[in-house]
């Protein structure tokens, strides 16, 4: 497990598939269809709170026991819904995750570029919050070069956060990260990363999670904090 630890934090992403089975992929799709219905969904925030009995089927023993070795005092800050059907197939640049959600803005030291979303708002936080955080990426679809999955710049993560303008960044310099369905990724968020137009009429549906273990300052609050 250290060595999965050390692709981690040293790479800033791992790939491991089969964390669940077929049967378990098609039990999250068929309770997200009951909830959501079956009309295409581009994307969803606060997709846990919005999906009740999700984080249950999620947090299979496959998953509890990833966490409990390499994140065992993690909580869940952050959940989103993506997909990339053809009615909404763009491509993103590269970038990285600087926003984290919280209840209330309270102005404090370090924590900058404010926005309100809905019931929550979004704030750029000091470095070491972002350092910390760990994305992992549930894919319910085959994803691969065809149909956009995400390619990333290893080791870009710890540079800290940088300027989009001050970076220059191609694919050449870039590792795809294909993974099948029921595979995760685990990704720091402020790895660079972006991802193609899909090329098929193919789904690429996956429940991003983010967990961070600090609790935030003078009186902010996560947004979304949920235990696991």
């Amino acid at each position: 497990m250290s060595t999965l630890i050390d692709s981690l934090n040293g790479n800033g992403f791992v790939v491991l598939p089969g964390i669940y089975s077929p049967q378990e992929v098609q039990s999250i799709n068929q309770l997200v269809a009951s909830v959501h219905g079956t009309a295409l969904m581009f994307g969803e925030r606060q997709f846990l709170t919005r999906t009740p009995g999700l984080q249950e089927l999620l947090l299979n023993d496959s998953v509890r026991n990833l966490l409990r070795e390499i994140a065992p005092k993690y909580f869940i800050i952050k959940s989103i819904y993506f997909n990339k059907p053809p009615a909404a197939n763009w491509p993103v640049a590269w970038h990285q995750d600087l926003t984290i959600y919280v209840k209330e803005k309270i102005e404090t030291i370090g924590f900058k570029n404010w926005t309100k979303k809905g019931n929550e708002f979004g704030v750029q936080p000091p470095t070491e919050y972002l350092g910390s955080i760990i994305a992992l990426r549930i894919h319910l679809d085959d994803t691969n070069e065809a149909n956009g999955a995400l390619k990333v710049i290893p080791h870009s993560h710890s540079m800290g956060v940088l300027r989009n303008n001050t970076v220059s960044f191609t694919d050449r310099d870039s590792v795809l990260c294909p993974v099948p369905a029921g595979g995760i990724m685990l990704m720091k968020p402020l790895l660079f990363h972006s991802s193609s137009r899909s090329a098929t009429d193919a789904q690429r549906r996956v429940i991003h999670v983010e967990l961070c273990d600090m609790e935030l300052p003078d009186g902010l609050e996560w947004s979304q904090k949920t235990m696991v």
